[in-house]
């Protein structure tokens, strides 16, 4: 079965979304000719540093450098919970706001599948605009440490699961979680038994490491590349199906590690559950028009991403479709609702 979930059901590219802001500011009812009327918010449910937060200032950048939207778009770090706090508030307060957006990815679909910290909200209680992104999952250590490969990390937790501390920027049974345990559950390692530590963003995880409160973490492999160049960390290895380019070309997958598995982290932009018609039909056109745009072919270069751009029917369709692979694989790990 895990064979299966190694060649389909880990290849879930984590995203990004954004949402739209409220009725009481214009945004419900809005016809194409006055919409946006009001400042457009960007939410990246994490702190910042993390692929939400990055992904969400690159956009609001484009769209702004471009003018492909005139109105002034800023973006608000709401962390809590690997995104699941903002989410509920996003689904409860902000239902109907045209003028706050958000960024997502896989975590809208597996906190709202995983037993442990469930989210009662998913992607059905948002409306899904565009997959903008790929990335993948990386397996990192401080620049001194003593774990050399991913293989070294594996047999340490073999030894005394208790001596390995794992951080991510994501709450328990979430994405950093998942791709971190991931490689010890090929191993034969019980998940259960690897010690999980969260912060809310990648940029926090980063810190834990580099502070000397983490052994090992797992992040996003484009926004670790910072911490390579600067020399304050190692990848070990990354969840891609072929090497990576760029600063971390020399770093193998985990198939070149021994470990039968991959995990793609796609990203995503996301409305409000009831986003009007009018709302939803401009983000659709907008976005179509940025990601053919120079200035956006420049931000998936800077941060080390790959485009993969999926309308918001397609998207919907995906993200149907990829609800069914992540509860297959927390079926798998023990970790599903």
């Amino acid at each position: 079965m895990w064979k299966k979930l190694s060649s389909v059901a880990l290849v879930a590219s984590l995203s990004i979304g954004i949402a739209a802001c409220s009725s009481d500011e214009g945004g419900s009812g809005s016809s194409s000719s006055d919409y946006p009327k009001n400042n457009i918010t960007l939410v990246a449910p994490s702190g910042a540093g993390g692929g939400w937060d990055l992904t969400a200032r690159s956009i609001a950048k484009t769209m702004n450098d471009t003018k492909l939207i005139e109105k002034p778009i800023t973006v608000e770090n709401k962390p809590g919970g690997g995104g699941a706090v903002y989410m509920a508030e996003f689904a409860t307060k902000e239902v109907k706001n045209d003028y706050v957006l958000m960024v997502k990815s896989p975590p809208i679909l597996i906190n709202n599948n995983k037993a442990e910290g469930n989210s009662p909200y998913g992607y059905k209680d948002t409306t899904p605009l565009a997959q903008l992104t790929r990335d993948y999952g990386a397996i990192v250590v401080k620049n001194d440490s003593a774990y050399k490969t991913l293989q070294d990390v594996l047999d340490a937790i073999k030894k005394d699961p208790t001596a390995v501390t794992l951080a991510g920027g994501s709450a328990p049974g979430s994405m950093d979680h998942l791709v971190g345990v991931l490689p010890a559950f090929k191993a034969g390692i019980d998940p259960k038994t690897v010690k999980y530590v969260s912060y809310d963003g990648g940029g926090e995880a980063v810190a834990a490491l580099l502070g000397g409160n983490a052994d090992v973490i797992a992040t996003d492999a484009s926004t670790i590349a910072t911490y390579v160049k600067s020399g304050d960390v190692r990848v070990l290895a990354v969840s891609s199906s072929e090497r990576l380019e760029g600063d971390l070309a020399e770093v193998p997958t985990f198939k070149e590690s021994g470990i039968d598995a991959e995990f793609t982290i796609w990203r995503g932009l996301f409305g409000p559950k009831e986003m009007s018609e009018d709302a939803k039909k401009y983000w659709s056109e907008k976005l179509g028009e940025m990601v053919e745009t120079e200035e956006w072919k420049a931000e998936l270069t800077k941060n080390g991403w790959a485009s993969e751009y999926r309308n918001a029917d397609d998207f919907t369709t995906y993200l149907e479709d990829q609800d069914k692979v992540i509860v297959e694989l927390l079926t798998a790990l023990g970790m599903q609702k």
